[in-house]
């Protein structure tokens, strides 16, 4: 497989050259059942990050999708949603979707996944504007470290020199504002303080691009880049004070944390965010199949939907009459089987266990909620930094190594700030998430230890 691989294949987001490096073997998985995976070789793994933060409900439901998929299919296989076409499906998945969502949040336009969501919501408030006789204002606002798909237009909200470059100037203007990770800062501040500084980067962000020029401002609600950093309390109104103060959209980029990743539908709704925009995609089919749809509320809606108006802009694929019925399968079952009670029945403990593995050398942070956190790791140069020698032995080699061996798929970052971050399925209970933590302080123990 791994010759193949070579022959063949192209991985996202690998230095596929390296797979021709003697004892380089690529790891296949082959099967999923509950909240494990096995490779070929017939090892058995906890699903730490279910899958790429899609599979909330695990792997036992095959049975139920495959029924609902093979339903659709045979009823219908495709029509598109474009021009004056719809099918039932994807008018069922919207109006799911719209009864779900936050206060406001009413109308639904589908994607193929997260990056298509992002270029959509940005299109949507470029078109917003434009109708409004706000044709400036076109440059947008992110956060430092924060990712938010690769395409062209998602890209360019992306801060991320190593994803950027290769492509060239972005292909929209955008500003980066301070992100809410507390260890970043100088000084500590207390909550209040902190959320105060926070805002006043954003505003004087916008006053220096001009006001009149912004066109939205997007952000995690928990920022997965840079490690499940979560933001003080007040940051998701301020946000919205400002919105309103200078007439930007305020899109929250929920493909990771809604569907119950941090307990609610949308994560947001944990932190007080009201944005006009929310783009999602990951957990709306449970990792069953792709897609993504960008949520808008209804007063841009109302806006876009002037009559005459036209919003130029679709993809083929978008509501796929087989992902939208694997879509509202999915989300029955999480409603059904109380999945989001699940993890607010164990969240609290994920973060007592994860919490506690701070008191190892080698963390220098804990942050995280619901079934989502991240460990920063510190190494052994003043500052917390790791030297080479340290990070290819244990970032790059034996923490990743060893967490596999144990049994356990996270995921382990090997860049500016080395990461262990975990995302369980949903469905795990605490005897799992005990398991996780344990395999994790044992990996981490021998680190610190090397180190």
């Amino acid at each position: 497989m791994t010759a193949t691989a070579q022959r063949h294949l192209l991985l996202n987001m690998t230095a596929n050259g390296s797979l021709a490096k003697p004892g380089k073997d690529l790891f296949v998985v082959r099967h999923g059942e509950g909240p494990y995976v096995d490779d070929t070789a017939g090892n058995r793994y906890i699903d730490g990050l279910s899958g790429l933060y899609c599979c909330q409900i695990g792997y036992s439901y095959a049975d139920e999708i495959a029924e609902a998929a093979q339903k659709q299919l045979r009823e219908l296989c495709y029509s598109p949603l474009w021009s004056d076409s719809a099918h039932p499906t994807g008018l069922a998945l919207a109006e799911r979707l719209a009864a779900l969502a936050p206060d406001g949040i009413e109308h639904v336009f589908f994607s193929g996944g997260g990056a298509e969501a992002v270029e959509t919501a940005w299109k949507i408030a470029r078109r917003y504007h434009t109708l409004r006789g706000e044709t400036g204002r076109t440059k947008a606002i992110s956060r430092r470290g924060a990712y938010h798909g690769l395409t062209l237009g998602a890209l360019s909200f992306t801060d991320d020199p190593g994803l950027t470059e290769p492509y060239g100037p972005p292909a929209v203007e955008t500003h980066f504002v301070a992100n809410t990770n507390r260890t970043a800062l100088e000084q500590p501040l207390d909550e209040g303080a902190f959320t105060a500084y926070l805002l006043a980067d954003v505003e004087a962000t916008v006053l220096a691009a001009g006001p009149e020029s912004v066109g939205m401002l997007i952000a995690e609600p928990v920022q997965n880049r840079g490690g499940c950093i979560t933001p003080p309390a007040g940051y998701w109104e301020g946000l919205r004070r400002l919105a309103d103060r200078y007439g930007f959209l305020l899109v929250a980029d929920e493909v990771i944390t809604a569907f119950g990743r941090l307990g609610e539908w949308f994560g947001g709704e944990c932190y007080g965010a009201r944005p006009d925009i929310v783009t999602v995609a990951k957990g709306i089919t449970a990792g069953y199949a792709p897609m993504g749809a960008t949520l808008v509320s209804g007063r841009v809606a109302e806006v876009i939907n002037r009559p005459g108006e036209v919003l130029n802009h679709g993809y083929t694929f978008s509501g796929h009459p087989l992902s939208a019925a694997i879509a509202l399968r999915s989300l029955e079952i999480m409603e059904r089987d109380r999945i989001l009670d699940n993890v607010r029945g164990h969240q609290d403990h994920l973060a007592q266990r994860m919490t506690s593995l701070g008191d190892l050398p080698i963390v220098g942070d804990v942050r995280g909620a619901g079934y989502f956190y991240a460990l920063e790791l510190v190494g052994d140069l003043d500052g917390g930094g790791f030297s080479d020698t340290a990070r290819a032995a244990l970032v790059a080699d034996l923490i990743p190594r060893r967490l596999r061996e144990a049994g356990l798929l996270a995921r382990v970052y090997n860049r500016a700030a080395p990461l262990v971050q975990i995302a369980p399925p949903l469905i795990s209970d605490r005897p799992l998430l005990d398991r996780i933590a344990d395999i994790i302080a044992d990996t981490l123990d021998e680190a610190s230890a090397r180190l």
